[in-house]
């Protein structure tokens, strides 16, 4: 295409075997960035409550693995609910499906076999963690729906990609409490404001098509309304670890998450679609700083 995408068909995804391209681009193996921020709340968990070490890296192994491949489920499973609207936006109109490379029983065969794989994997959690797994494929099968329906399909995001933090803290404890809930709700806000910045890519098409978004809903209220979900986010993971006991190293630590949230406020311009991109793709870091927080707390 020569408009404008982020699909990356280049690097290492164009060495692989021509017949597996379309795959990899329909699991969005070539933009990773979807499967950190689906990983991280996980990740989150385990900094916070691990009971050891040993656990949790094992625990971040399996969510690591099982967000790439739950990440790409939910990759076809958005993609078959949105081919036709896909070909009329510039950004997705390459996309497998929306193209013709992978057609959609194809796709329904690989989603088939991504599924097994996954559960293999959540078999392997306490039974708490696989009632959750099992139950975040629920939102997983709307979100694509919601986008049609309401103005707020990133409340609908925020459920899915935020869901890796109850279901890493049951994995790791067996249950959940106050400071799990804090925990899910602070990456709810988080996801709700870095895919509000997502969605302003999207814009223009999205009007066009019938595609609703908090990027449309809000416009040039974009700022004030991406302060008050980072400012909940920082507040809810300053208030999960209180809940879990954390000692006070954990507050200023918390200070550099803060900050790089405050910079995509600050940076943000809504008719720059590149930037809104590296500005999302920034949020690896933040999930990162913030279970270094988690663990400098842990002290």
């Amino acid at each position: 295409m020569s408009g404008y995408t982020d699909i990356r068909a280049g690097g290492w995804v164009a060495h692989l075997p021509e017949a597996w391209r379309p795959y990899a681009l329909l699991m969005r193996l070539d933009r990773p960035i979807g499967s950190w921020l689906l990983f991280l709340p996980g990740l989150w968990a385990f900094a916070l409550v691990a009971p050891s070490w040993g656990r949790g890296l094992w625990l971040t192994v399996l969510f690591g693995l099982g967000a790439v491949l739950m990440r790409g489920a939910g990759c076809v499973v958005n993609d078959l609910w949105d081919r036709d609207l896909d070909r009329q936006v510039e950004r997705t109109a390459g996309r497998p499906l929306a193209s013709g490379a992978v057609r959609p029983r194809q796709a329904l065969a690989f989603l088939a076999a991504l599924l097994v794989v996954s559960c293999v994997i959540l078999l392997m959690l306490p039974p708490a963690a696989i009632l959750l797994g099992v139950l975040s494929l629920v939102p997983i099968a709307l979100y694509p729906l919601a986008k049609r329906v309401t103005d707020f399909p990133q409340a609908v995001l925020g459920l899915v990609f935020s869901w890796a933090a109850p279901t890493g803290y049951a994995a790791a404890t067996g249950g959940l409490d106050a400071a799990a809930l804090a925990l899910w709700a602070a990456g709810f806000f988080w996801i709700l404001g870095y895919d509000t910045i997502y969605a302003h890519q999207d814009r223009e098409d999205d009007a066009l098509v019938g595609i609703r978004s908090t990027a449309l809903h809000f416009g040039e209220r974009t700022r004030p309304f991406l302060v008050a979900c980072y400012a909940a986010t920082i507040a809810l993971l300053a208030s999960s670890g209180w809940l879990a006991g954390l000692s006070a190293w954990f507050l200023p630590a918390l200070l550099l998450p803060a900050a790089l949230l405050a910079r995509q406020v600050v940076a943000l311009d809504i008719r720059d679609p590149a930037l809104c991109l590296r500005l999302f793709k920034a949020n690896r870091e933040v999930g990162l700083a913030i279970a270094l927080a988690f663990l400098i707390g842990r002290l």
